[in-house]
């Protein structure tokens, strides 16, 4: 006899692994959902979230980014060792990479510096190979508009203000390219500071700075990044915020996004 409602599933045993409802809508398609994800955060995009202002005014606090970790090639899984290698890193990327001092943090800073360069930072000026690299003002100035007084205060102590500083654009010279970004230099002569100075890249190295020049911890100050500390290069900004939700502090407070600032790609 036929009951009402219609024809009935069919019904299957849970740990079936024959069976294509498994893999279709039992754990087997869970399993294969992790999977695809941890493929996709350890083969291609990983995001990651800017929780300081080191690298103002190109990228601002609580911009969430994706890391494109398929650039310079592909690592063994939960390894330092590389599969294959595509290239190598250039001067101007925007790169993650696990922090020489303390593996388990993780930075985000500019390359400007590569194997077998010379780098030199006085009074405000980069040197790469003894020639200056060019800072011109810039052609807009929607990058250092984003920038609220709040942001100067918590990066350069309470005293600091937006009036201290300028945005500049530097013409960083790369290897086959000139890489235009926004940096930020505190405005009068900075005497004695601590980050001048002058370093030769080894091999297998890289030098990095932030853009916020005046206030970033980078390698004028804890030295070179190995290059197998590599994780990947910065891409684009998939959301942005000026605050976090207080009780959540990990997700954007939606009436705080920055809407135009969606999707923009990363300046390098």
């Amino acid at each position: 006899m036929f009951g009402f409602g219609g024809p009935k599933k069919a019904k299957y045993n849970g740990w079936d692994f024959s069976n294509k409802l498994f893999w279709t809508e039992g754990w087997g398609s869970m399993a294969l959902a992790v999977l695809a994800a941890l493929t996709i955060r350890w083969l291609l995009l990983e995001a990651y979230v800017i929780p300081s202002g080191s690298m103002f005014p190109s990228l601002l606090k609580n911009d969430h980014i994706f890391v494109n970790k398929i650039t310079y090639g592909i690592r063994a899984p939960f390894s330092e060792n590389w599969l294959v290698k595509f290239r190598e890193p250039q001067r101007g990327e925007i790169i993650v990479f696990k922090f020489p001092k303390e593996i388990g943090t993780f930075f985000i800073k500019r390359i400007v510096g590569v194997p077998g360069d010379k780098v030199r930072f006085e009074n405000g000026v980069l040197f790469v190979n003894d020639k200056p690299q060019e800072k011109v003002v810039p052609t807009s100035s929607r990058d250092f508009d984003f920038l609220h007084e709040e942001d100067f205060k918590s990066e350069g102590g309470l005293q600091d203000t937006k009036s201290n500083y300028v945005h500049f654009t530097e013409k960083l010279e790369g290897s086959d390219r000139i890489i235009e970004h926004s940096i930020l230099m505190r405005k009068g002569e900075v005497v004695g500071f601590p980050g001048d100075g002058e370093w030769i890249v080894p091999a297998d190295s890289l030098f990095v700075m932030g853009d916020n020049r005046y206030n970033s911890h980078d390698s004028r100050f804890w030295g070179f990044v190995p290059q197998k500390n590599l994780l990947g290069k910065a891409s684009f900004i998939w959301l942005t915020c000026d605050d976090m939700l207080p009780v959540v502090s990990v997700l954007c407070n939606p009436i705080s996004i920055r809407w135009s600032r969606l999707f923009n790609t990363v300046q390098q």
